[in-house]
């Protein structure tokens, strides 16, 4: 077997001067056009299909049926809805077929799909697109790849048309758990933001002007996240920027504030009982990493 080292990073394209292998996009929505667009400008044959009966990018082929486009490629990547739409339009044999699904789920759901594929007589990764659809193949585009060792092997050339190939593992439910964790972090931050300039808002200060300030302490914050992961994986929760009890009063000012400008704290409120509660089951002089152990164990 081939043995492919974990977290492994592909980038580059595909040497030129010799028959690209083809591929199979299954689905054409915003982000299965995309895949499919970017393989075909990689140079590889593509062949498309899609329940509404859309035609797929210029270039690449239209099968008539989900088996028939199956048929034409040794990659198969799939993104529809959702995983149960997977399976159905993965009916049928798939010996030979290396299957790359690229549709949102949960590690549970690749899990089972992944079982089902190798039943099926194919080999199965897992995806997590990290970018928008627009961003698909161009420098910045990072997509985290989980399951068959030998199909990440044979396959991780022809996957850097979508971008920055990252390896995760054997377990196929690593990188929809990769995915979760990583929009989790997104939609906070977004969600953060937009909060904070609903409140700078409230005195006539604009977006713009306030995102400068905004990404300084994102940078700041971002910089303190290597000693947050050893405080994580040791649980010690010591070498102290600020005391939880201190950091408690505060977010107690953040929601004042927000409160008396009419704009939902919800969030911030939601902090503050953490922070609460930390310090109830007596971490009042730890650092902010000790909110771990309430996330732990809801």
């Amino acid at each position: 077997m081939v043995r492919v080292t974990s977290e492994r990073v592909i980038s580059g394209r595909v040497p030129t001067g010799r028959t690209k292998q083809p591929v199979t996009v299954l689905g054409l929505g915003s982000m299965g056009t995309a895949l499919a667009a970017a393989f075909r400008r990689a140079g590889h044959p593509t062949t498309t299909w899609t329940r509404s009966h859309r035609r797929g990018p210029a270039g690449t082929a239209d099968a008539a049926t989900a088996a028939a486009a199956v048929a034409a490629s040794p990659l198969v990547a799939v993104c529809v809805l959702d995983y149960q739409a997977v399976d159905a339009v993965l009916a049928g044999e798939l010996t030979g077929k290396a299957v790359v699904n690229l549709t949102t789920g949960t590690p549970e759901q690749a899990r089972v799909l992944a079982a089902r594929v190798v039943e099926r007589g194919g080999e199965y990764l897992d995806g997590g697109i990290l970018v928008t659809p627009p961003a698909i193949g161009s420098p910045t585009a990072t997509v985290l790849y989980s399951g068959s060792p030998d199909a990440f092997q044979a396959n991780d050339r022809v996957l850097t048309a979508l971008g920055a190939a990252r390896y995760l593992g054997a377990d196929p439910g690593l990188a929809a758990l990769y995915d979760a964790a990583l929009l989790g972090i997104a939609y906070s931050t977004v969600t953060g933001f937009l909060q904070a300039a609903a409140l700078v808002g409230r005195e006539e200060v604009s977006a713009a002007r306030f995102l400068p300030y905004a990404r300084e302490v994102l940078a700041t914050t971002s910089a303190s996240l290597t000693a947050v992961a050893r405080r994580v994986d040791s649980g010690e929760h010591t070498g102290l920027d600020a005391r939880l009890d201190v950091r408690l009063s505060a977010v107690e000012h953040l929601v004042h504030a927000g409160q008396v400008r009419g704009i939902d704290t919800t969030i911030l409120e939601h902090v503050r009982a953490l922070l609460a509660q930390a310090v109830a089951d007596g971490h009042g002089a730890a650092d902010y990493s000790a909110v771990i152990e309430l996330l732990r164990e809801p």
